[in-house]
């Protein structure tokens, strides 16, 4: 079976996909989506449905107010989500990049898609799976992330996927 045949079949047994996972609820904001991405790194979503809801109550979601709060509550309203060591400093690196933009989403959905994944993975706590969900469901950019679930998919179809990150979007970009 072709990459090709099988995107079909999905597309044709399952329809067009808006969200990322089941079982999690729609984001109220892209920003909500930009938190999320981050906090939901190694923990399980309950976890980060209420680092979310401590966001959202201090800070609507905003960067800005993100922006404004200390480290230490920072720390606080994210604990739930665990490893709060090395979220709080990539949250606030993230909010950071997005103030060089004026936090305008607007202004970064039209930035060229290569030089917007470049500037999110040269964030500290970015790798190349969160930079691809935020190009895609933040930014609009087309692209495939290369996570477990899809090794996984393409194991059982006996078409295992380069063990590196970029070969194997590439291998299914091409298609």
């Amino acid at each position: 079976m072709t990459i090709e045949t099988l995107y079909q079949q999905m597309l044709a047994a399952m329809g067009p996909r808006h969200w990322l996972q089941a079982g999690i609820p729609p984001a109220e904001t892209p920003w909500e989506i930009l938190w999320g991405g981050i906090l939901v790194q190694n923990t399980n979503w309950r976890n980060v449905d209420y680092a979310l809801a401590n966001l959202k109550a201090a800070t609507d979601f905003e960067p800005r107010q993100l922006l404004a709060l200390t480290d230490t509550e920072l720390t606080t309203l994210v604990k739930p989500a665990g490893f709060y060591t090395r979220k709080v400093p990539t949250l606030k690196a993230l909010a950071a990049w997005c103030g060089q933009y004026d936090f305008d989403l607007t202004v970064m959905r039209v930035l060229p898609a290569e030089q917007l994944r470049r500037e999110l993975i040269a964030l500290r706590g970015i790798g190349d799976e969160t930079a691809d969900y935020f190009s895609m469901y933040v930014f609009h950019q087309p692209t495939i992330i290369i996570d477990t679930y899809l090794r996984r998919l393409f194991g059982w179809l006996n078409q295992p996927l380069p063990s590196n990150y970029l070969k194997a979007q590439q291998l299914i970009m091409q298609a």
